[in-house]
């Protein structure tokens, strides 16, 4: 395994459950942390909580390009380039087609696809010129089956996964890693407005979705786990 001592990561989506977790686990492996989220007040009570210095901390929407563009000459103006980037920024809206409005659809695909976009767009020159980084992505279970109600989710989740897919490609001469987590059934705030019956006792616990993510991000140089799937056992709608 590779260490993450001294490695400069990036959380974008620092201040979801699991972003926060991450940044715990990362800082407690002695990773520099810089955090990102798109909510300021939950941003700076978790740089607080894990005594991030103000000037790692970055407020950001990521559907946004001048947004995108000031955090990334934010944290470039303090390092040459991030090690880790772990995009965990995301919305979940789950309706069936006929409740579904355009702006929703639009929106999800806008902060779900383009924002990743975004990202990679700003980050990936700067890993480019040192020839090495990782990228961690969530595309989550529904970049890989679909589910009824989540006909805007799915499109930006299987978006996203056809677009790193293909910008794998184009790295494939540098050391440049990708990694998609295929992660459902996560216990979270996401469940939390969306009006589906399921057993949320039965899910993936926040910290053990983190744990999965820490782990992905000390895989060995020599290799790269191109994806992992992760799953609760059973939480079907009931």
């Amino acid at each position: 395994m590779e260490s993450l001592k001294g490695k400069n990561v990036l959380i974008v989506g620092a201040t979801g459950g699991i972003g926060a977790q991450t940044a715990r686990l990362m800082q407690g492996s002695g990773a520099q942390l810089f955090l990102a989220g798109r909510n300021a007040a939950k941003l700076h009570a978790v740089g607080q909580q894990l005594q991030v210095p103000a000037q790692r901390l970055f407020t950001v929407d990521v559907t946004s390009e001048e947004s995108v563009a000031a955090l990334a000459a934010g944290v470039q103006a303090q390092i040459p380039a991030v090690d880790v980037l772990v995009i965990l920024s995301g919305i979940g809206i789950i309706k069936p087609m006929e409740s579904l409005s355009a702006q929703e659809f639009q929106l999800t695909l806008q902060t779900n696809l383009f924002g990743p976009f975004l990202l990679l767009k700003h980050f990936l020159p700067a890993m480019k010129e040192q020839k090495k980084g990782l990228i961690i992505n969530i595309p989550g279970v529904l970049g890989k089956v679909p589910m009824a109600g989540a006909a805007a989710y799915s499109a930006s989740k299987y978006g996203l996964t056809g677009m790193l897919q293909s910008i794998r490609e184009e790295l494939k001469r540098t050391e440049i890693r990708i990694t998609n987590i295929f992660m459902g059934g996560v216990d979270s705030a996401f469940w939390d407005n969306i009006d589906l019956r399921v057993q949320r006792d039965k899910m993936i616990r926040e910290e053990e979705a983190a744990k999965a993510i820490w782990f992905l991000a000390q895989q060995p140089a020599s290799g790269v786990v191109s994806e992992m799937v992760l799953q609760p056992f059973n939480h079907q709608a009931i």
